[in-house]
């Protein structure tokens, strides 16, 4: 299994990048906290990420948000909301996407300002 990064401090693009290649070559996978603003990348999987989060942070479910990040693309084209982790039915999320502005917008800011 590749590394799992823990974003806390801001990572250059080119860090991104190297992220990337190491599993997918163009993509990298991540799990966002909005709550706490910081996020995991570099997983197979989202849930991967996830429950890096939920052990050593003790995110919340509710607060957790999968995305894949596209190093080569640039401001929000650059973020893709696809993923199985952001079906929460009970948060009145009910696709793959995260259907909420305002969570999308917490999840932006997160990125931008820890992918410099």
């Amino acid at each position: 299994m590749s590394e799992l990064y823990i974003i806390e401090q801001p990572i250059s693009r080119n860090e991104l990048k190297g992220i990337a290649l190491e599993r997918y070559g163009d993509l990298v996978k991540g799990a966002v906290d909005i709550e706490k603003g910081i996020m995991v990348l570099g997983g197979e999987l989202h849930i991967d990420e996830a429950l890096k989060l939920v052990e050593q942070f003790q995110s919340k479910g509710k607060d957790i948000w999968g995305i894949n990040l596209y190093p080569e693309k640039t401001g929000d084209d650059m973020i893709e909301f696809d993923s199985m982790i952001n079906l929460k039915p009970d948060l009145g999320n009910r696709t793959r996407g995260v259907d909420s502005l305002e969570i999308q917008d917490k999840i932006k800011n997160i990125v931008h300002k820890l992918i410099v």
